[in-house]
């Protein structure tokens, strides 16, 4: 039996804010990828899913008030599809077969204590073990997002 908090809206986007480490006089934070597996909430009972969606609904307007929300989303259960380099598209991993992420929050903070702190409330809320993985800063990118923010 397939239980989901997907019939909730999981997730709301918003930038996150600019509190931070210092580095040469410039304040820098890191983005965070926490995630959880595909079926790590299937041990919930069906009957209970709408106070966990309440529950992680929380903790994402908690991380929006305190401005380290990037963005995050729960992802739907299906096989991924691969594109190759040569533009080939294939099926890619079965979900039944092999572990796909379930669902993710960005979060931009600190300091790697912060980012597991934010993971311990979405573990509690969302009744399943989190994942976290720093994101490799790309100031590139970043600059070309300022940009295109400008334009808006």
């Amino acid at each position: 039996m397939e239980r989901r908090i997907r019939d909730e809206s999981f997730v709301e986007e918003t930038r996150g804010g600019r509190r931070g480490r210092r580095d040469m006089g410039v304040t820098r934070m890191t983005r965070y990828l926490i995630s959880f597996n595909d079926g790590s909430m299937d041990h919930i009972p069906a009957e209970e899913i709408a106070d966990v969606a309440k529950a992680s609904h929380a903790v994402v307007r908690e991380a929006m008030d305190a401005g380290v929300w990037v963005f995050g989303t729960g992802l739907e259960r299906q096989q991924a599809t691969i594109v190759a380099t040569d533009g080939t598209v294939t099926d890619g991993p079965y979900p039944e077969t092999r572990e796909v992420i379930g669902g993710f929050a960005i979060v931009d903070v600190a300091s790697r204590d912060d980012a597991l702190a934010w993971a311990a409330k979405l573990a509690a809320a969302c009744r399943c073990a989190q994942e976290v993985r720093e994101i490799m800063p790309d100031p590139e990118s970043e600059a070309l997002l300022r940009e295109a923010d400008r334009r808006r």
